[in-house]
């Protein structure tokens, strides 16, 4: 898209009349009048004292972009081509599960609003609706998938058959929720979308889930799925297993320290998600983008890495490209969006998103997405 067009759509939302949400802060507010304490904490919070959560923002501001100029900027290219596929441009939708709880139309809504804005949608295990359901409400659409390991291993192998067959076109392998973090927020609230049924989508569809199940019953599988999605045995052989079970591309997402980004290398894993979980899983840990440039130094180009946790609009998006992240996952933006508005409000949050990315890549002195790996960033 060229610029002019870009400058066009800013100029649009300007004139444009109706009252929305814009920031992140404005979006949680918007939320928060529309959820119940239950839901919206659960989504809001992190783990322990949320020393992590706040650290993924804040730290953001300890990098700053130095801009070129005199660079003719009026057309831009934002393509990318991650495990062969090519996508118009470096921005995903997180996996984020049990959307259930922000609006009754949960991921099905999300999956329609990324494909509207060409965002490959990575669909959570713990979805309200399953692989089936969003392959189709959204055909054609780019869809990779997150897995949980269960502890029967044979339940995460067909669900990695099934996402296969629905089209999807990597598996991407949580490893960071080997046990549930301490949620403290949850526990005041005594809320546990899981316990209350919210993420069973993809797993009473599952045929080796349920004809494992000893009584066919709502209890009996929501009790099922608690017992199999905590994992702290999962180990890297287990992920070897998984390749056996699979020809589609496998990603690790949960890496933060360099020596498991070169393990994984070894292990023949095809990319790596740098992630903290949003800091809902230890407190206390590394800021993901603090963490971003030692996996990427670790990796050298071997495999692609992408980034998530704390990208709150697109400044922070850019900061990470240029950082070296090979695309950048947004998570509770939408949340936020999909709670204030259902699809369209997803959809406002994407169109923003990726127009704050566009103009401030442009502004940059930035022309393409070879171009920004050269960006100067400085730390201080």
């Amino acid at each position: 898209m060229s610029n002019a067009k870009n400058n066009d759509l800013l100029l649009g939302n300007i004139d444009n009349h109706t009252k929305y949400p814009i920031d992140f802060n404005e979006l949680e507010q918007e939320a928060r009048e529309a959820l119940e304490p239950g839901p919206f904490g659960y989504i809001r919070s992190s783990a322990g004292g949320e020393e992590t959560y706040n650290k993924n923002i804040s730290s953001f501001s300890k990098y700053s972009i130095v801009p070129r100029f005199l660079t003719d900027v009026s057309s831009l290219n934002t393509e990318v081509t991650i495990l062969g596929h090519t996508y118009p441009h470096p921005l995903f939708i997180a996996p984020v599960g049990v959307n259930k709880i922000a609006h009754d139309d949960g991921e099905i809504a999300v999956a329609k609003a990324a494909a509207k804005y060409n965002f490959p949608y990575i669909q959570s295990t713990v979805s309200s609706y399953s692989i089936e359901e969003i392959a189709a409400a959204t055909p054609g659409s780019s869809k990779w998938f997150q897995l949980y390991w269960s502890s029967n291993k044979e339940i995460a192998f067909s669900m990695a058959r099934r996402v296969e067959a629905a089209g999807y076109e990597a598996i991407v392998l949580t490893v960071d929720t080997v046990m549930l973090g301490w949620r403290e927020e949850d526990i005041r609230n005594q809320f546990s979308p899981l316990k209350r049924g919210y993420g069973q989508g993809n797993y009473a569809t599952d045929p080796v889930f349920m004809a494992a199940l000893t009584e066919q019953s709502q209890e009996a599988i929501v009790d099922s799925i608690l017992e199999n999605i905590y994992h702290p045995t999962l180990n890297w052989n287990d992920i070897t297993e998984l390749r056996n079970h699979t020809s589609l591309p496998i990603l690790i997402k949960g890496i933060l320290h360099p020596d498991d980004a070169k393990l994984a290398i070894e292990k023949g894993i095809d990319g790596i998600i740098v992630s903290n979980h949003g800091g809902r899983q230890l407190d206390g840990v590394i800021a993901s983008i603090d963490a971003l440039s030692g996996i990427v130094e670790a990796v050298n180009g071997s495999i692609p890495v992408l980034f998530d946790s704390g990208v709150r609009r697109g400044s922070d998006a850019v900061k990470a490209l240029a950082l070296g992240a090979t695309a950048v996952c947004i998570g509770r933006p939408f949340v936020w969006g999909l709670a204030a508005g259902g699809q369209k409000g997803v959809e406002r949050v994407l169109e923003n998103f990726l127009q704050e990315t566009k103009v401030s890549i442009s502004l940059a002195g930035v022309r393409n997405m070879e171009e920004i790996g050269n960006m100067l960033v400085i730390k201080g």
